[in-house]
């Protein structure tokens, strides 16, 4: 992106939603440990470290991976430990509550307004059928004019799919939080910019220097 940069530019705005949208990465970690406790607390542990290692990766990967390659380590003969089905319904019940009480990012309205004619997507790695049910409940389904869109489809496939449809146009941009939004967007020529003030990115400033990726904190830098 040039240094002349401006917003209006773009025809389409994609915006992940936890830690861009709501601030809700904290409540979605809390919710891993919660979900993944059964299997003892360093087994909660590891399903944390992974998850934040893995921003933006839906719930249903997370969860598989958690009990191919984590939970054998720790199950230590225990009984009736929760399947698949039951990790991802207790992981659901944890989020939703946060999700409708957490708080929305500063700025968003008012971004809205200063963007009129660009059409909005919500492409984020929660659960689709909970993010527009929360999107609703809270009053923002309507600013996303183009969509809202999650799991189980990956990023990857939303935005291809998008873009084939015609429902993304170019010039877009998309507004992230971790390092796979940034994949996502570069993989399909999406201009892209890193949101760091609620970003779980380690040593993250280092990364987009390095990358030479545009950032900001919050939306309200960007008005």
């Amino acid at each position: 992106m040039s240094q002349q940069f401006s917003l209006t530019h773009y025809i389409t705005l994609v915006f992940d939603c936890d830690g861009v949208v709501l601030n809700s990465n904290k409540v979605k970690t809390e919710a891993f440990y919660k979900a993944a406790l059964p299997y003892g607390e360093a087994a909660a542990q590891a399903m944390v470290d992974y998850h934040v290692a893995n921003g933006g990766v839906s719930r249903y990967k997370k969860f598989a991976y958690f009990l191919e390659q984590i939970a054998p380590g720790y199950a230590e003969q225990r009984k009736l430990l929760p399947n698949l089905e039951e990790l991802l319904q207790a992981y659901a019940s944890y989020v939703r509550e946060g999700l409708l009480s957490c708080e929305i990012a500063p700025g968003l309205e008012a971004l809205r307004k200063q963007t009129p004619n660009a059409r909005w997507l919500i492409v984020s790695g929660g659960d689709q059928a909970e993010l527009r049910d929360v999107f609703a409940q809270r009053g923002i389904a309507r600013w996303f004019d183009g969509g809202i869109f999650g799991s189980p489809d990956t990023k990857n496939e939303i935005l291809s799919r998008e873009l084939a449809s015609g429902n993304i146009q170019h010039p877009a941009l998309f507004l992230g939080d971790s390092k796979y939004d940034y994949q996502a967007a570069s993989q399909v020529n999406i201009d892209f910019i890193f949101l760091s003030a609620w970003s779980e990115v380690k040593n993250w400033q280092q990364w987009v220097k390095q990358k030479k990726i545009r950032n900001h904190a919050l939306f309200s830098s960007l008005l």
